[in-house]
């Protein structure tokens, strides 16, 4: 299951998300907002990224005016490694190096169509585990204890 959360601005390109995964059978739920009535992106972001860190939804991916914001509050949450991506190859990269559980895009930055690629893109992208594990370990070891051991 795919969590998906927007602010007003990101909205419509959350609705569009939602279409290409309705194509693609896949499920998801949609943890708002849903309307284009100005709101703070921090609670959707909480909402969705606390469903992926407690398993609820394995992935998720976010919307806002340019996706920094909501990244950096899905991010606050702990197990969470939400990307901001404007194109395809960082999307992808970031699963097979960064295992990434979260994706964010800004509507005012991609667009429907490069959105949709980016989405296209992630959803497509195997984590590669070997030599990428021990940096995922370090940044999880960041977040838990705010060190990494012998820094």
């Amino acid at each position: 299951m795919i969590a998906l959360a927007s602010d007003h601005v990101g909205i419509e390109l959350k609705r569009h998300i939602i279409e290409y995964l309705d194509e693609l059978q896949l499920e998801y739920k949609d943890y708002g907002t849903y309307t284009t009535e100005r709101c703070n992106y921090p609670e959707y972001a909480l909402k969705a990224a606390n469903a992926v860190a407690n398993g609820e939804c394995e992935k998720g991916i976010l919307c806002c005016g340019t996706g920094i914001g909501i990244s950096i509050a899905a991010n606050k949450v702990k197990g969470i490694r939400c990307v901001v991506c404007s194109d395809c190859y960082s999307a992808l990269l970031s699963r097979q190096h960064n295992n990434t559980n979260m994706l964010s895009l800004g509507s005012r930055v991609v667009g429907k169509d490069l959105g949709l690629m980016i989405v296209k893109s992630w959803l497509d992208g195997t984590y590669e585990g070997g030599r990428h594990q021990v940096r995922i370990d370090e940044i999880a070891e960041i977040e838990e204890t705010g060190t990494i051991r012998g820094l």
